[in-house]
């Protein structure tokens, strides 16, 4: 029996040009049947979704972790699990999941139907696999351009932070916990669900992705040149052993500023505070390989 999955490819995704025919191909060669939609607006993903959800067993998306973002809360209010392609830039999620880089590699991995429930962060109604932040972060969104990445690749982050450091100022804002208030004067505020995000740097040292909580930090400098220090930790997510790095994990976190600011989840803009985090466990399936992965 042909297996029937809905194939969205975004063609702005670093790789998503040329990896649409490849990604058809060999679908097609292990017995898929597929709908195909080869698209460059990360808005209409969710409609199409809905169109076809009735008509195929899975969603199949090449992208990276923006287009997996703009399908999620979709993905979970039908049910359908994922597969992941990864074309983009950073793929921090296909790293957590330890996807293979390659499309005929992936391809095998959604083929073979192992499926692994896994945990995702929500915020103020959206979810988010990899992690959601305010400050910096959202700085770097907004200047890190399609033509940076293509050009960069996953260096193209480390570049766009060291402009976006000398226009970002330090912001007050109150993380609340378990019923207990912090008052900060922070950089950035990352509330992580997975593990990786931001090209592979690690939002704390054991998190995972079905861990059944978040992981939050906040980065609360008084140098500038103190991200350089933070740059040699966040790899390993050892950025708990500076001192002006705040840390705490839980399963719901809410987070209020004196002025709105935006969060960005897994990299794209889409809601702002005063913001609530929670954890959902195992809120979607993902094919993964079958191996333990996680």
């Amino acid at each position: 029996m042909r297996k029937r999955a809905l194939l969205i490819i975004n063609r702005h995704a670093r790789r998503g040009k040329k990896g649409f025919a490849q990604a058809v191909d060999c679908l097609d060669d292990l017995g898929f049947e597929l709908i195909t939609i080869p698209t460059k607006l990360s808005q209409s993903l969710a409609e199409y979704i809905q169109f076809y959800a009735d008509s195929v067993d899975m969603v199949i998306v090449g992208g990276g972790d923006g287009t997996l973002n703009a399908v999620v809360n979709t993905l979970v209010e039908f049910q359908l699990p994922l597969g992941i392609l990864p074309m983009g830039t950073a793929n921090d999620l296909a790293r957590t999941l330890k996807l293979p880089n390659t499309i005929p590699e992936a391809c095998q991995v959604i083929s073979q139907g192992h499926q692994q429930a896994i945990d995702l962060g929500c915020v103020n109604g959206q979810y988010f696999f990899n992690v959601a932040s305010l400050g910096l972060s959202v700085d770097i969104t907004a200047k890190l351009t399609k033509g940076v990445k293509r050009r960069w690749g996953v260096l193209a982050y480390a570049v766009t932070a060291i402009k976006a450091l000398s226009q970002t100022r330090l912001f007050h804002a109150t993380i609340t916990q378990n019923g207990i208030s912090q008052r900060v004067k922070t950089l950035q505020i990352a509330v992580g669900n997975g593990r990786y995000y931001g090209g592979g740097m690690a939002i704390a040292k054991d998190a995972t992705i079905d861990d059944n909580r978040l992981d939050l930090y906040s980065l609360e400098i008084q140098h500038w040149w103190q991200i350089f220090h933070l740059l040699t930790h966040l790899p390993g997510g050892q950025q708990d052993l500076l001192p002006w790095v705040r840390t705490l994990d839980a399963d719901t976190i809410e987070i209020r500023t004196n002025r709105s600011r935006k969060i960005n989840t897994d990299g794209e803009i889409t809601v702002q505070t005063p913001a609530k985090f929670t954890v959902i466990p195992r809120a979607l399936s993902v094919f993964v390989p079958a191996s333990p992965v996680l």
